[in-house]
């Protein structure tokens, strides 16, 4: 409204005004918004990230199962979205992606029946059957093709298959990546995604068969602290690592939300984006396992035990 009418607006001006703001207000929609990432950027948002006019919505698995697409549909159109941040997904460690492929598999990606699809599908699914302009999904390292070469970036994703011990899931993050294309190729949808690197920090799981390295170890050092028992670590150590604490995350992932437009500004792209720190900062897990016990104030003994797995460089 013209700030030269200094008040002289009548009562449907006025009512024009609210509800020209009011639409044009965005409702962003967090799925897996209690997980390690989804509390981290709530935490990061309401700490001062949040931007007038912005209405956040994060979602818990309580509130509507993503499986299905009834559910998901019913979300959509209750909380009516311009924007979604898409987190939700069935995750674990190493140990537990080993165990269970074909479920990590499934769970994400492939359809189990006629009403009940899988979780990615169903959102940028019902994400484009009610207009949202933009949704960024999140990959994981692991999907990076298992023999590469290094440094690595967005466009080898689906250069190789990729490594045997969690292709399940592996494989359902890169279908996010097809099906973003494929939103954009077809209905000039903004559907991109980012792959981050190691995430730790609050709310993050710490069961010792299913968490990721930092929280597992964490729980394990406690353990062994608590029970006066030697630390044990699968491995030799070597491997190297990059980390990132998961508020960083957060921020980069509001900043990805409201500024990436992909790879070329002229032209609309959904390539993916990787968030991570730079290769100076890798971390091996060795000095991992030092950082944890030197936080925890435990001096250990490191009992040599059944090798386990090695994983290739990230």
């Amino acid at each position: 409204m013209d700030a030269t009418l200094k008040g002289q607006r009548n009562i449907f001006d006025e009512y024009s005004f609210i509800c020209l703001s009011f639409s044009m207000a965005d409702v962003i929609l967090v799925t897996g918004g209690t997980g390690l990432v989804g509390k981290a950027i709530q935490e990061v948002v309401e700490s001062g990230e949040k931007r007038e006019g912005e209405q956040w919505h994060f979602l818990s698995s309580k509130e509507c199962d993503l499986s299905s697409l009834e559910e998901t549909r019913e979300l959509f159109q209750r909380i009516k979205p311009t924007k979604v941040i898409h987190l939700a997904a069935m995750v674990g460690g190493l140990f537990h992606n080993m165990a269970n492929n074909l479920a990590f598999f499934r769970v994400n990606m492939e359809s189990i029946n006629q009403q009940s699809q899988a979780i990615n599908d169903n959102v940028l699914l019902c994400a484009h059957e009610n207009g949202v302009d933009k949704v960024v999904s999140c990959l994981s390292t692991c999907i990076f093709p298992d023999k590469t070469t290094y440094p690595i970036d967005e466009t080898m994703v689906h250069d190789g298959p990729p490594h045997d011990s969690n292709f399940g899931y592996s494989y359902a993050k890169r279908m996010i990546d097809t099906l973003n294309r494929g939103y954009s190729n077809e209905h000039g949808r903004k559907y991109t995604s980012v792959i981050p690197c190691n995430v730790f920090g609050p709310h993050d799981n710490y069961n010792l068969q299913a968490g990721h390295v930092i929280p597992a170890l964490i729980h394990k050092c406690f353990v062994a602290k608590r029970d006066g028992t030697p630390l044990q670590v699968f491995g030799s150590g070597k491997p190297l690592r990059q980390f990132i604490y998961s508020h960083d995350l957060a921020r980069l992932f509001v900043w990805t939300l409201r500024n990436y437009e992909g790879t070329n500004s002229s032209v609309q792209e959904t390539a993916p984006l990787i968030l991570s720190v730079d290769e100076e900062h890798e971390v091996s897990i060795a000095d991992a396992v030092d950082a944890v016990v030197e936080a925890f104030g435990f001096e250990f003994l490191n009992v040599p035990s059944l090798y386990k797995q090695d994983r290739r460089k990230i």
